[in-house]
C-alpha cells in the first residue's frame, strides 16, 4: 500500500490526534463508535472474544495504518469489529469522523484505490492466518507466530533475529489460537534445545530463522 497517499491526506487536514497509555482500550468489541482512528506513532494490538471468553489476537499494528474498519459509509455510529489496546508505552491515534472520512474518500480517486488496497491486503492476510491456523497444528502455529513477530519486530544483530518487543507465551497462546500458555512454553524450550531461538532479556532471539520456516506454512 502507497501510505504516502494517506499521509498527504492526513497533512491536509487538521485531524485531532489522541494519545492513549499502554494497556489502554481504544476500542471495544460490539460498542459503537462514531470515528475512524488511525495510528500515526506506537504500537497497538487487534484483537476479539470467543464466545467462552477467551481472547483471540489477530496483529500487532505498528505504524501509519487505518486500524478500525470503515463499515458502511452512511451510518454515523457503528458496532466495533474488534478490540484495539496499546501495547507500546504509549500511541498517537488521528480521530476522524467517520462519515466526513467516507465522503473524502469518495472524492479522491487515490484515497478510494488506497482503501481498495486496505481491504485486499487484509484480506489476504486473514486468508493466510486462518491457513496457518488449519494447517500448521500447534507447533507450526506457534513457529508462524514467532515469524510474523519476525517480520514486524526484528532486527538483525550478529547472533541472528531480535525481535524487539516483549511478547510473553500466554500472548502468543491467544495468538495461535492455543488454550494453555503452558503448551506454549514446552514449545518454545524444545526451540531453544535445539538452538533456534534464544531468550534475551525477556526478547525472544531467533538464532536459526531457517529452523522456523521449515516448521510453517509461508
Amino acid at each position: 500500500m502507497n501510505k504516502q497517499i494517506l499521509q498527504d491526506y492526513l497533512d491536509d487536514h487538521s485531524f485531532p490526534v489522541i494519545v492513549r497509555s499502554k494497556k489502554k482500550y481504544l476500542m471495544y468489541e460490539g460498542l459503537q463508535d462514531s470515528s475512524a482512528y488511525i495510528l500515526k506513532k506506537g504500537i497497538i494490538k487487534t484483537s476479539v472474544i470467543s464466545h467462552d471468553g477467551r481472547e483471540f489476537n489477530l496483529r500487532y499494528i505498528t505504524g501509519l495504518e487505518i486500524v478500525s474498519l470503515l463499515r458502511d459509509e452512511y451510518s454515523k455510529f457503528i458496532d466495533a469489529p474488534f478490540n484495539i489496546r496499546v501495547e507500546s508505552p504509549t500511541a498517537e491515534l488521528y480521530q476522524i469522523d467517520r462519515v466526513q472520512f467516507w465522503k473524502d474518500i469518495n472524492q479522491s480517486p487515490q484515497l478510494q484505490n488506497y482503501v481498495k488496497e486496505y481491504y485486499r491486503v487484509n484480506l489476504l492476510q486473514s486468508m493466510k492466518k486462518m491457513q496457518q491456523m488449519l494447517m500448521n497444528g500447534k507447533f507450526g502455529a506457534v513457529c508462524t507466530q514467532l515469524y510474523n513477530l519476525y517480520e514486524t519486530f526484528g532486527v538483525q544483530t550478529k547472533e541472528g533475529y531480535l525481535i524487539d518487543f516483549v511478547v510473553t507465551n500466554e500472548e502468543i497462546a491467544h495468538f495461535c489460537g492455543i488454550t494453555s500458555a503452558s503448551s506454549v512454553n514446552r514449545m518454545m524450550q524444545q526451540l531453544r534445545e535445539t538452538g533456534a531461538i534464544r531468550i534475551q532479556n525477556r526478547k525472544i532471539l531467533i538464532k536459526d530463522l531457517q529452523a522456523i520456516k521449515e516448521n510453517m506454512v509461508v
